[in-house]
């Protein structure tokens, strides 16, 4: 079935989101074998004898064009009056292909107004592999930063697209020193995560029936999202032996427009405290440099595979589709 695209279409899919109050954070859990929380999560309690772990909001690739039941406009609303309405600073991650038109520029502005920071994430959301040089890579890097110029709340933090720094020592190394002389640090993600899937796959729903239930999409979600904090929250302390401030990765997509405050909540819920990004970022952690190769991935992840301890617990990519798509297969969503 083509997608529904019409006025009336996403008028009436907001309105009977309305009415279904998919909104509402609810605890219920996904059930049976093919997504489950890890070990670690679920002897959570008994791990916060002491201090909460904390964790910042970061989110990438802001975009004029976010679904054909969802605008801009009612993407911003709702992600920033989420965040608003906790006085949460996240950090945002601006890719300049995605937002370099004039309506671009009224996003990122509602997201400057509101004291966001406001990061380069390249323009053309190249990855630093064998396909893309050195040369072409740092072109693309300079080509981002007149659309993020204006905000008041520029900060120098680079993200590396798709979380790729590089696939030789050289690479990796001249870039480095690149983002040093321009006073850039790395935006380093410590939990990484594949809620862009989950959107895609509720929209590739949507489409074939714009009145599908979407609250085992958002149950999915907030699972998801724990079960990887809990997963690197766990590899962090083992790798480095305390607590570290977290940084998660989300996606600008309706699924976080929709669900947003649930995932914030159920994070609360599970023992997390929410902070602001600039002080997630002040800690020492964000300075650390691993020498992995190919290079990238979460930092947590970097960190352990340079210890060379954890082989057994890592895999590569960290995240993506392939790992969620057999769970999402399964429960039929």
């Amino acid at each position: 079935m083509a997608p529904h695209t019409s006025f009336m279409d996403r008028r009436s899919f907001l309105l009977f989101l309305e009415r279904t109050g998919v909104t509402a954070f609810t605890a219920r859990s996904l059930g049976g074998t093919a997504f489950c929380a890890s070990a670690a999560w679920q002897n959570f309690p008994n791990a916060l004898q002491s201090k909460r772990p904390q964790i910042a909001l970061t989110m990438d690739d802001p975009a004029v064009n976010v679904s054909p039941q969802m605008d801009w406009q009612e993407t911003n609303k709702r992600i920033l009056g989420t965040l608003a309405g906790r006085k949460l600073k996240a950090a945002l991650f601006v890719c300049g292909m995605r937002v370099d038109r004039p309506e671009g520029r009224n996003l990122l502005g509602a997201w400057d107004d509101a004291g966001h920071l406001i990061c380069n994430h390249s323009y053309s959301h190249l990855t630093y592999l064998s396909k893309t040089t050195y040369d072409e890579y740092a072109a693309d890097f300079l080509r981002n930063e007149p659309i993020i110029a204006p905000c008041r709340h520029r900060t120098l933090l680079f993200r590396y697209p798709s979380l790729k720094e590089g696939d030789t020592p050289e690479k990796r190394d001249r870039f480095r020193a690149f983002l040093r002389e321009r006073g850039y640090r790395v935006g380093h993600v410590t939990v990484d995560a594949s809620d862009w899937y989950v959107d895609q796959r509720m929209q590739q729903r949507l489409q074939q029936n714009s009145k599908a239930q979407l609250e085992p999409y958002r149950d999915y979600l907030v699972a998801h999202l724990l079960d990887r904090a809990a997963f690197y929250r766990q590899l962090s302390l083992d790798v480095l032996g305390h607590e570290i401030p977290h940084t998660l990765l989300v996606h600008y997509r309706m699924i976080n427009a929709l669900f947003l405050q649930d995932v914030l909540a159920a994070f609360e819920k599970s023992g997390w405290d929410w902070i602001d990004a600039d002080r997630a970022y002040e800690d020492p952690i964000f300075l650390k440099e691993p020498q992995t190769v190919p290079a990238g991935e979460s930092l947590v992840w970097a960190l352990a595979a340079e210890n060379g301890e954890f082989k057994n617990r890592l895999r590569w990519p960290g995240e993506d589709d392939v790992y969620e798509k057999p769970k999402m297969d399964a429960l039929g969503l």
